[in-house]
């Protein structure tokens, strides 16, 4: 499979690919889209347990019905029909959290016409409360939810889109808000995440701004106020932004989804909330929106895109060292924007929401991916070492000529010994992977993708 490098680039698109590298890309696999109804143009999901059930339900904020849905999980990865709930002016985004501190997740959606946010408080069952709004600045377009003072309580960071500012708001630990500061970033805030960037233990702020082309780091000075903004340059009017550790170093990373390039911007931690120079990955036509999470049971993370024009979720997968696959393509309805994953059908696999404002629903791919993770890297039996070398073949030995166990993941329908993918575990097995780990041979055949 080839594979993107990840490059620095000074202004366009650079691209290279790394060919042979023996840590192989699983490949991602969906069932066709379940379309279901939402509100009036659904631009933003959520996703939680709402009613205490161990299922994973479904909130939607749709922009000009003002109001939010709340779809709840049958239990297998259906949904039922949705029940709305009204919020303020404009819903342009939407969290579930559990902000009164009482055990029940509740939902806060920032509404860009009344330039507020409401808090929706959970009645215990699923059900809520009607929407308390609090003032946000102005035309606030994000938020997210973060313990920012250190309290044990979820504060909220708002994006505010003509004010070229973010707010935050203080929890009082009954999920009252107060008014507590606003900071200057670029222009055209658009989209904020919450992580610990510098390694300190705090939560730091990240904000996509849109007309600026940049992102705004907000280092937390360890009480909840912040540091000015510093700017880091991406790719053209990034619509999304996401925090994760892409390379497996221990520092959160950040992703931004810019869509008239038709890139993610990767912006590697230096580990301090200093970042390499910004790499750019295709993602296909105008990604909106962009998550990471594990999409092949891999044990690493993929990227998922939204592709608004090209009626696409787009897949990247990851190998753990920042490097991803080229991106695949899987088919939803027209011009998807808001974009999540979640194990919907309780199998332990990630599957993905995607929501059309145009088209006022949303759909759910179901996860069907093959999980043949560790083909020849048995010396750590079952889960591997993410290698193949002499200890491998030292095992693979032991396996075809001493009778030795061969692991198999249940999910596989082979296993890990049997790297020609014939059957059986035996000498050309052996061959087969010494060629892997010291002559340059090919890697494992992989049952999934033969």
């Amino acid at each position: 499979m080839r594979h993107y490098k990840l490059l620095a680039y000074p202004a366009s698109i650079v691209v290279t690919l790394l060919l042979g590298s023996l840590a192989q890309a699983q490949s991602a696999c969906f069932n066709a889209p379940i379309k279901y109804p939402a509100g009036d143009y659904p631009v933003a999901l959520a996703d939680i347990d709402l009613d205490g059930d161990g299922d994973i339900d479904l909130v939607l904020a749709n922009s000009y019905s003002d109001n939010v849905s709340v779809l709840k999980n049958n239990g297998n990865g259906t949904l039922a029909f949705p029940v709305n709930y009204a919020a303020g002016d404009g819903p342009s985004a939407v969290l579930t959290n559990d902000v009164n501190n009482d055990g029940y997740p509740d939902i806060v959606a920032t509404n860009y016409t009344s330039n507020t946010i409401s808090v929706l408080q959970n009645l215990g069952d699923g059900s809520f409360a009607a929407a308390i709004n609090y003032p946000a600045g102005s035309t606030p377009m994000a938020v997210s939810a973060s313990d920012l003072d250190g309290d044990g309580n979820p504060d909220l960071v708002v994006s505010n889109f003509f004010a070229d500012s973010v707010t935050v708001l203080r929890n009082a630990g009954t999920g009252v808000f107060a008014w507590q500061a606003q900071y200057a970033v670029g222009a055209g805030p658009f989209s904020v995440t919450t992580a610990d960037l510098d390694g300190d233990g705090d939560t730091d702020v990240a904000n996509a701004d849109y007309h600026g082309s940049t992102v705004s780091i907000l280092i937390n000075s360890g009480d909840g106020t912040f540091a000015a903004a510093t700017a880091c340059i991406v790719s053209m009017q990034p619509s999304s932004v996401i925090a994760a550790d892409l390379d497996e170093d221990g520092d959160a990373d950040l992703a931004v989804a810019s869509s008239p390039t038709g890139t993610v911007s990767f912006l590697r931690n230096n580990g301090n909330a200093t970042f390499a120079p910004v790499v750019s990955l295709y993602a296909g036509s105008q990604p909106r929106a962009v998550v990471a999470t594990d999409l092949t049971g891999d044990h690493h993370l993929d990227l998922a895109v939204a592709n608004f024009d090209f009626n696409r979720v787009s897949v990247l997968t990851g190998v753990g060292d920042g490097t991803v696959a080229s991106p695949v393509g899987f088919p939803v309805a027209g011009w998807p924007q808001a974009l999540l994953s979640a194990d919907l059908d309780n199998d332990t696999d990630e599957d993905l929401v995607v929501a059309y404002p145009s088209r006022d629903s949303m759909s759910v791919l179901i996860n069907c991916a093959c999980r043949c993770l560790h083909q020849g890297d048995i010396a750590a039996r079952p889960s591997g070492d993410g290698l193949i070398d002499v200890f491998d073949v030292i095992e693979e030995i032991g396996i075809a000529f001493s009778g030795e166990s061969d692991p198999q993941d249940p999910a596989c329908p082979t296993t890990q010994g049997d790297v020609d993918n014939n059957g059986v575990t035996n000498v050309f097995d052996v061959i087969y992977l010494i060629g892997t780990a010291f002559g340059g041979g090919p890697n494992p055949i992989n049952p999934c993708n033969p």
